[in-house]
């Protein structure tokens, strides 16, 4: 849930412990939001915020010249090695640590500059030169400099390039953020606010588009390692110092914050529009910021960017009536779109559902980094003493003061509107993926995965109540707007995000009737967890019991897993007969379903040669990664048949085995024998995830990569339009690996 660390949340139990038992009792019996936070501010000492700064000196934001040099060196490194890429994202560490106008910066920029010239990136290599020469860069060394300047300029003049690097163009499929005419906000008592459709929708179709309130990105979720696995070492660089801060585009030339050395964006633009919404406030708290966890980043982010006045036009009284995810009206249902700060205010924040430790951990978090916000520099919100302020009581010097109430109030009216955020984001937070590159650049197969890479509050999308078979599907973009001449593009709304293209699409996953429900899965999927496990889950975050169709059903649905109790997805390592799986909680095991053999292993036995063979799964990856596809497949090979335990085709972990048998096969040009594997583990993909699942997708687009690279025309045209229909469903037409397989079929056909 992007909690604090664990030095704080043990800090803040141990300051639970020792509290009276009075105070105790009359934080436990508090549930209104604004009293919860006074209580924590009164409970807020000195020593809390010493222990956070002690724990926050770990990891400084500050600015550091022998931090910019070490991260220097390690870009020379792979520079060397001829690793421009792992070299430019060095060399941005260190231009990050670099302090302004210091000549470590300028030779920061004029390495990067190398780097991204060998990478053909001729407009971002022209952009450094120019910084580094504005930065006093030696004059002994400046004319390596102008050659790459001229050859630049000779490789954009020859590309017909004005000097601005590749040519952008907007995307003719922009979608409009708002729900779709065929679907209408309705309310029940017991759903609340939730999405209905008004007519049949087809599968495929958009259903709502929506842009972030606010998004914070998480810390080190993106792995980047040496080119084909060599370099001088293995290197990881977290989502936080590949992307931007602020529209999330990733970058290998960013734009540093010139006060600390954390944040950085894709553009001069985006590091002032987040400057003016948030950073100028948090940036002399990021080290802070980054011990208390992403949730109490992106609740004071959401506050800061609201303001004073939208603030306290949304505490003004609303209807009682209480929904899920909405305590306000659904007359309201117009403000559901990503700048409405009504929207995100009035989502349910649970309070007297939390736990009191987890409400304790919340309130004196926010507490702690309200009374630091405060003492860093000018406030958020500015006085305003056009009103006369009564005294209301004594300071230790005297009465309070009318600026001392002033600051009084402030603190408290920011402190409650950031507790009330943070405490709706762990029920409200949505996680926003990426596909990530997880092979070399140049393989010619593509292997992604999908990773978390921001935490970000949809008010439109926090309308969709959970199913664990939903009929939806969710795709994320980011990066910035552009405008079609591939000029700066120009904000159009008050809050900014009009430029930031972070947004959500919500399509239609299969054929959606006339007043059916529009659903999507909060993380707990059937086909990847046993019924128990997800009503656990969803019962322990979210407080509600799911009666969705997969939880609602007497058995099992097709496709969840552990559907039947006798079908396992081993074999018999004897006979190779089907293994029954005894009933649950018995203890029972695992038995031959051939009776004249009877072999029977225990659950334990089971689950270890489980491990077994997962470990051996790392190990044959780690091996291909490293260039020894051979070694890999002959480790593959060994694996199942020294387990002990037979897996059936439809075995998830089957399907894994042949993905990795496929990959070092690739690896190698052996496209016959790859595709012959990797279809393997489409038959046990299809069946773990269904025949409409984008993960299916995904398997068949790398088996009509294979087909294609072999030359297989026949198998491969028979692919592509099973794969295109897939990733039309769910990332729609203009999705990169469409446009891609297109070029396949005209080459094939033509």
């Amino acid at each position: 849930m992007d909690l604090p660390c664990l030095r704080w949340q043990d800090h803040v139990a141990q300051k639970w412990t020792g509290l009276d038992p009075d105070l105790k009792e009359n934080f436990t019996a508090t549930l209104a939001i604004d009293d919860v936070f006074r209580c924590a501010l009164s409970l807020t000492t000195q020593q809390d915020l010493d222990f956070l700064q002690s724990v926050s000196a770990g990891c400084s934001v500050r600015k550091d010249t022998e931090q910019a040099t070490r991260c220097r060196e390690m870009g020379n490194l792979s520079f060397k090695a001829r690793d421009y890429r792992a070299a430019a994202l060095h060399y941005s560490q260190g231009i990050c640590f670099a302090p302004q106008r210091s000549e470590q910066l300028s030779l920061c920029f004029a390495n990067r500059s190398a780097a991204v010239y060998h990478l053909q990136h001729y407009k971002e290599c022209l952009d450094d030169i120019n910084t580094a020469l504005k930065n006093d860069y030696p004059s002994h060394l400046s004319h390596k400099l102008q050659e790459r300047r001229t050859l630049c300029l000779n490789h954009l003049n020859q590309a017909g390039q004005d000097g601005r690097g590749e040519v952008r163009s907007a995307s003719s499929g922009a979608l409009t953020p708002g729900i779709c005419p065929q679907a209408f906000v309705s309310y029940s008592k017991e759903k609340g606010r939730h999405l209905v459709a008004t007519e049949r929708i087809a599968a495929g179709e958009v259903l709502l588009v929506d842009r972030p309130y606010s998004c914070v990105l998480i810390p080190g979720m993106e792995e980047v390692k040496g080119k084909e696995g060599r370099g001088p070492r293995e290197v990881l660089f977290g989502a936080e110092k590949r992307r931007c801060h602020r529209c999330l585009s990733e970058t290998l030339c960013p734009v540093p914050c010139e006060g600390c050395s954390y944040s950085r964006y894709c553009s001069t633009g985006c590091r002032q529009e987040a400057w003016d919404e948030h950073h100028r406030w948090e940036c002399p708290l990021g080290a802070d910021l980054m011990v208390t966890g992403v949730l109490s980043q992106l609740a004071l982010r959401v506050t800061l960017k609201a303001g004073l006045k939208n603030i306290q036009m949304a505490r003004q009284p609303v209807s009682d009536e209480d929904e899920k995810g909405h305590s306000d009206p659904p007359s309201a249902c117009t403000s559901h779109h990503g700048d409405s700060y009504l929207s995100v205010f009035h989502l349910l924040h649970h309070i007297d559902q939390h736990s009191v430790s987890l409400r304790f951990l919340c309130a004196v978090t926010i507490a702690t980094l309200s009374l630091k916000l405060m003492k860093a520099g000018p406030p958020p919100f500015p006085h305003n003493f056009s009103k006369p302020l009564p005294a209301t009581g004594q300071s230790p010097d005297g009465p309070i003061t009318e600026r001392e109430e002033a600051e009084g109030s402030e603190l408290r009216l920011l402190g409650s509107a950031v507790l009330r955020h943070m405490l709706q984001l762990i029920c409200n937070a949505q996680a926003v993926m990426a596909l990530q590159d997880t092979g070399p650049e140049n393989s010619s197969v593509q292997s992604r995965q999908e990773v978390r890479i921001a935490t970000a509050i949809f008010p439109t999308l926090s309308l969709l109540n959970h199913s664990c078979c939903p009929n939806t599907s969710l795709t994320f973009s980011t990066g910035a707007a552009v405008s079609p001449c591939g000029s700066e593009p120009e904000d159009v709304s008050e809050s900014g995000y009009e430029s930031c293209g972070v947004t959500v699409t919500v399509r239609a996953a299969k054929v959606i009737c006339p007043g059916q429900e529009i659903a999507h899965c909060y993380g707990p999927h059937k086909s990847r967890m046993k019924r128990q496990e997800r009503q656990r889950l969803l019962r322990q975050q979210y407080y509600f019991l799911c009666r969705c169709e997969a939880c609602s059903l007497q058995e099992e649905m097709p496709g969840d897993r552990g559907r039947e109790p006798h079908e396992s997805g081993f074999m018999c390592y004897k006979c190779k007969t089907v293994l029954k799986k005894g009933p649950e909680n018995t203890g029972s095991g695992f038995t031959c379903s051939l009776s004249t053999c009877g072999n029977h292993m225990s659950s334990a036995e089971v689950n270890q040669k489980l491990e077994e063979i997962r470990s051996s799964l790392g190990k044959a990856v780690q091996l291909i990664e490293t260039e020894m596809p051979g070694e890999a497949l002959q480790f593959l090979k060994r694996t199942e048949s020294t387990s002990g335990l037979i897996l059936a085709e439809t075995h998830p972990l089957r399907g894994e085995l042949a993905d990795a048998t496929a990959r070092a096969y690739a690896t190698m040009g052996d496209w016959k024998n790859a595709a012959s594997c990797l279809e393997q583990s489409v038959a046990a993909t299809a069946s773990q995830y269904g025949e409409d699942s984008i993960e299916l997708g995904q398997q068949l687009f790398k088996l009509a990569q294979l087909h294609f690279n072999g030359g297989a025309r026949g198998p491969a045209l028979s692919v592509i339009p099973k794969v295109s229909r897939l990733l039309c469903l769910h990332c729609g037409p203009d999705c990169p690996e469409l446009q891609e397989l297109k070029a396949m079929e005209e080459c094939l056909q033509g």
